[in-house]
């Protein structure tokens, strides 16, 4: 893989502080990036930045609700005018809600889609003001396999993830039409540890958990980087996002039965009792000093052969050819 290995490239992440969106924060800042950061919680964005000047990037801190259209735009105004026009803007922010529909008020969906979906909106909207009177950069959606294949007890989210994903397609043609230069791309995550599991808003009785397997937020914030210098119309990070788009697109029914005999089990702790009182970040952001990880280090892999092998093709597949070499000289040997 051909990566950039210094660069002062203008970089826009929402959902900057802590999670996936930190990590990426983290691969650009290595790399002398001067990085926008959003994100609701003030002093973790104060220590976001921190880490990344120490990193050897520069920040600005915005802090900001993506749901806001004009806070947006406004992020997006500054960060130009203290940096210069913007080269890639990622969006990442997200809030969830794990309880069946039946449980589930109006408000909590609205909130979802306001920030889950909207926000992607107002950050897309953002990024082409600022990009197409130049005629380039690169605009990344932090998707899901669940943009596609829905499970339940998270279903404001998989609307928004799935609203996300048809908003995009539109883009895409619209792009076209109009011959822009500009590069979209959308990188679909399997289930990743990270912190929102502790702070999302829960109905369940016991602290809700990822989707087994589990990956560390450090593989997939490589992925979002290489995306971003390497766009094409979709990722689909790891085998298990690959599975669930695929079993959706041809087994949708297996899907669904599988998850309604399966789904709620995977998405709850044993031994973890949830706050019942606990809005989560779903309304405001959590205090505390929540960082890259969540609680599953466990079990949370730190390495996928077939994410390595989307990142690294050509070494990738001489790798995969000396191995059958070998094999091959072995059976004739034998």
């Amino acid at each position: 893989m051909r990566l950039v290995k210094k660069n002062r490239s203008i970089v826009v992440i929402t959902g900057a502080s802590a999670g996936v969106g930190r990590a990426v924060v983290r691969e650009f800042a290595k790399r002398g990036a001067r990085i926008g950061l959003i994100a609701r919680g003030i002093d973790r964005l104060d220590e976001t930045r921190a880490e990344v000047e120490k990193l050897g990037g520069e920040a600005l801190i915005l802090p900001a609700d993506v749901a806001d259209p004009e806070a947006i735009s406004e992020c997006a105004k500054k960060v130009e005018s203290a940096y210069g026009p913007i080269d890639i803007w990622i969006n990442n922010a997200m809030v969830s809600v794990y309880a069946p529909i039946k449980e589930t008020p109006p408000e909590e969906f609205r909130r979802v889609m306001e920030v889950t979906f909207l926000g992607y909106v107002n950050g897309t909207k953002a990024a082409l003001s600022s990009m197409l009177p130049r005629d380039r950069g690169t605009i990344v959606q932090v998707g899901s396999a669940l943009s596609y294949r829905s499970i339940p007890l998270q279903s404001a989210y998989c609307a928004a993830k799935h609203a996300i994903l048809g908003f995009t397609n539109s883009l895409h043609s619209e792009l076209i039409h109009d011959r822009s230069n500009l590069k979209l791309t959308t990188v679909h995550l399997p289930a990743v540890n990270t912190p929102q599991f502790q702070w999302a808003k829960s109905r369940l009785s016991h602290l809700p958990r990822p989707v087994s397997p589990v990956f560390q937020p450090e593989i997939v914030e490589k992925s979002i980087f290489y995306a971003a210098y390497h766009p094409k119309r979709e990722y689909w990070i790891g085998l298990p996002t690959t599975k669930a788009i695929l079993v959706e697109k041809f087994l949708p029914r297996l899907g669904d039965w599988f998850l309604g005999k399966r789904g709620y089990s995977a998405q709850e702790t044993s031994s973890q009792p949830t706050r019942a009182s606990s809005e989560g970040n779903l309304w405001e952001s959590v205090p505390g000093s929540l960082q890259t990880h969540g609680p599953f280090d466990f079990e949370a892999h730190s390495f996928s052969l077939p994410m390595w092998l989307g990142r690294h093709r050509r070494s990738g597949l001489l790798t995969v050819a000396a191995a059958g070499l070998a094999a091959f000289s072995m059976r004739l040997r034998s």
